[in-house]
């Protein structure tokens, strides 16, 4: 069954670039984050730093293009309900995270907060897709939250968990980051 809707909405250029650019910044954290403990050999560290710059070179390249585009229409129209969901959503989410964040250091689990964390930035996409009118973001909600479970369910003891967080989630941020530039570039030119 086909969907005539795109997976990316080219309405607003201005959350698509803001998009690329959180989605940039998230990118470099988590690559940093799975320095943490990653496998030994060398060769991590470097596919980790590289992520990590391209993570940094998303940002920089998306932050011109939310100053040019910041006085354009966005989904998030002050008064709105789209607003106010995104900001329960934003909050709910960072009271989440630290809650279970804590919760894991208190069990002597701290080996859990990296795929916890994840799971909940994960699950926080299928809240906000909606919000942005970006089906994109049901993407990432899927995958970041795959890769949470996944990585809460792997053994910790040769590499660490944050390690598998940010070794495959960096890259989703990465390239959805990536597609939502492109995006709103192709929004831009066509409008």
């Amino acid at each position: 069954m086909e969907s005539d809707t795109p997976v990316l909405q080219l309405d607003y250029p201005r959350d698509l670039v803001v998009i690329a650019a959180i989605f940039g910044v998230a990118g470099f954290v988590w690559a940093g984050w799975a320095q943490e403990n990653p496998p030994g050999h060398w060769m991590w560290r470097l596919v980790l730093a590289l992520l990590g710059l391209a993570g940094l070179a998303l940002t920089a390249l998306s932050i011109p293009q939310v100053i040019q585009h910041w006085a354009e229409p966005t989904a998030l129209r002050s008064g709105t309900t789209a607003l106010t969901v995104y900001i329960v959503v934003f909050w709910a989410e960072v009271i989440l995270a630290a809650v279970l964040a804590f919760l894991a250091v208190r069990a002597g689990r701290s080996d859990l907060i990296a795929p916890l964390v994840l799971g909940v930035v994960g699950i926080h996409f299928f809240a906000l897709a909606p919000v942005f009118v970006q089906p994109v973001l049901y993407l990432a909600a899927v995958v970041l939250t795959a890769i949470a479970l996944t990585a809460a369910l792997l053994p910790a003891d040769l590499v660490g968990r944050s390690f598998w967080c940010g070794a495959l989630g960096a890259p989703v941020f990465l390239a959805i980051g990536a597609w939502a530039l492109a995006g709103a570039g192709a929004a831009t030119h066509s409008g």
